[in-house]
């Protein structure tokens, strides 16, 4: 039987889910507030870190089409840029396919130099251009740390094991997964912190 989740987590995932019911709401009341398609793609990125991968990559093309939705309405606006790359590059660590994955790793590059272009002194999207050209570079070893950790496994098991480590095997790749949309979220929210003064 699975452990029950942290109630931190729940208390998350539940803010989560009434903030996109709320996102939901404006956007059929305003459906050309960009702020608003923006604050609502956050949180389908971050509900996407509580799912599956396929519903993970649901809710992530969701995200891409709702901030795709907000650039038509503003082509140049930069956290929006910024927050399609992240996008982009989540999507890419959901695809085990290098090449696949790496179109996805393009993208985000470009979205992210397109931000910088928009705001050249804004640190935050220096180091996310940065960090998405190595990107593809993680994506390789984190498949291969995947492919080693099944053959570790896989070579030890026994027939009666064979179903959890399908399951340990997945745990451990979305716990990887985990630690790689937290380290992109920090340094966005710390980014976003210092570009932005909060209002009085």
């Amino acid at each position: 039987m699975a452990a029950a989740p942290p109630s931190d987590d729940i208390d998350r995932l539940l803010f989560l889910e009434l903030a996109r019911k709320n996102f939901e709401n404006i956007y059929t009341k305003n459906p050309v507030d960009t702020d608003n398609l923006k604050n609502w793609a956050e949180a389908l990125l971050e509900l996407a870190s509580f799912q599956d991968r396929a519903e993970s990559i649901k809710y992530i093309r969701d995200a891409e089409s709702k901030l795709a939705e907000a650039l038509e309405i503003s082509p140049r606006k930069h956290d929006i840029l910024y927050y399609l790359g992240n996008a982009y590059t989540s999507h890419a660590f959901h695809i085990q396919d290098q090449v696949e994955a790496k179109l996805y790793f393009t993208k985000a590059t470009q979205y992210f130099q397109e931000a910088l272009k928009e705001e050249p002194t804004n640190t935050l999207y220096q180091q996310s251009v940065e960090l998405s050209l190595n990107a593809p570079a993680l994506h390789t070893e984190f498949q291969k740390h995947m492919a080693d950790q099944a053959h570790a496994v896989g070579g030890r098991s026994t027939s009666r094991a064979k179903v959890p480590k399908k399951k340990k095997n997945s745990d451990l790749k979305y716990d990887i997964l985990g630690w790689v949309i937290l380290a992109v979220g920090i340094v966005a929210w710390v980014g976003m912190a210092k570009s932005h003064v909060p209002p009085p």
